[in-house]
């Protein structure tokens, strides 16, 4: 006599097909997810946001009448040797090369500065706690080495975690404007710039410049302004608009009786036409480089000038970083001053460091305040 047996299910076979599906679906919510971040994690600064100046500068109000040394520099978050390329302008890097490098392109870039005795420094792209410089406090590293100055920061922009490239994902960045002074900085100012809207504000950034209030010996105050507008993506009415208002404020604060001088990384050919002087291109050749469109010189007010006198002829003030520095690389004159007509310009040139610390060289200009 037989028992009988429990009947055995028949084995399911593994449907292969779903694979790719479950990866998809993975992909799906982890986009879904890191998009959501993205937008939970955007918000922009407060306009108008007060800065408290740091430090004690050593000398007194600003004289009239007497030769001052202004300097303006984009460090380029200490990432730029002569060899990086930048994966935003077609190169390879996200990262600077090493924590160690980053320290030394700071300190480089401090060191030249001091070689021309500047009383003013204006820095950009100052890097603190961001993925791409390895977290150095750029600022603190910079400031540390100008005892005797007052100094203003304001943070240009702070972004989510940036997933890409995939090979070495660029991270969270907070980037900002230094501004130094030998003469004490009485009150400064963050004004954000306007940006892309929609979806594009994500690629744009956060925009400012910083506006720094320096007495001067007549009662009036000298109004430095830092600045670095927007450049990847960026349409012409938008850089118009950033212009615009940058523009008014200055004519504002000359109509007051205020000696005002803008400098920064302006983001358009400062000049005009060193994109073509300093390189042998053709209009055809440039049409994909936006970010160096012409500077519009209709833009600037009445009383206001561009400081392109160089004393050494036109120099490049950046590189375009899509291949490592060599005869060939693309260069364009981006930096620069604008100066209220009661400010004298004395001297200017683009300092050659031969992009040793940064994508950019320094600009400096000398100038006196008329009495």
């Amino acid at each position: 006599m037989y028992v009988n047996e429990p009947m055995k299910k028949p084995k399911k076979k593994f449907r292969w097909w779903k694979i790719p599906l479950i990866l998809i679906a993975v992909l799906l919510v982890v986009a879904i997810a890191y998009v959501s971040y993205v937008f939970i994690a955007y918000n922009r600064i407060e306009d108008n946001q007060t800065i408290t100046p740091q430090g004690t500068a050593e000398s007194d109000s600003v004289k009239l009448d007497k030769e001052y040394t202004i300097l303006t520099y984009n460090v380029g978050f200490g990432a730029y040797t002569p060899d990086f390329t930048f994966f935003m302008d077609g190169g390879k890097s996200s990262w600077a090369a090493s924590k160690e490098s980053v320290i030394n392109c700071i300190d480089g870039a401090a060191k030249l500065t001091q070689e021309h005795n500047a009383d003013f420094v204006l820095y950009q792209e100052v890097d603190f706690d961001s993925t791409r410089s390895y977290h150095v406090d750029e600022r603190e590293q910079l400031t540390a080495q100008f005892p005797g100055y007052s100094s203003a920061f304001a943070v240009n922009y702070h972004s989510p975690f940036l997933f890409y490239p995939f090979t070495q994902p660029h991270g969270a960045s907070y980037s900002g404007l230094l501004t130094l002074s030998e003469s004490p900085i009485a009150s400064a100012t963050r004004r954000s710039l306007p940006i892309s809207e929609g979806f594009k504000k994500f690629l744009d950034l956060d925009r400012c410049y910083s506006i720094s209030r320096i007495p001067t010996e007549d009662g009036r105050e000298l109004v430095l302004i830092n600045l670095h507008t927007s450049a990847y993506g960026t349409d012409g009415d938008l850089q118009t608009q950033q212009l615009t208002m940058l523009f008014n404020d200055m004519q504002a604060e000359y109509a007051k009786g205020n000696y005002v001088i803008a400098g920064g990384d302006w983001n358009h050919d400062f000049t005009g036409d060193s994109k073509f002087k300093l390189n042998n291109a053709t209009p055809e050749d440039l049409e994909a480089l936006a970010w160096c469109a012409e500077f519009p010189a209709e833009l600037i007010p009445a009383g206001f000038s561009r400081v392109t006198d160089y004393q050494s002829g036109l120099r490049p003030s950046t590189r375009n970083t899509d291949i490592p520095y060599s005869p060939e690389s693309f260069v364009v004159t981006l930096d620069g001053f604008i100066v209220s007509e009661n400010v004298e310009p004395t001297y200017s040139d683009v300092v050659d460091s031969g992009f040793l610390y940064s994508d950019h060289n320094p600009v400096e200009m000398r100038f006196k305040l008329k009495k």
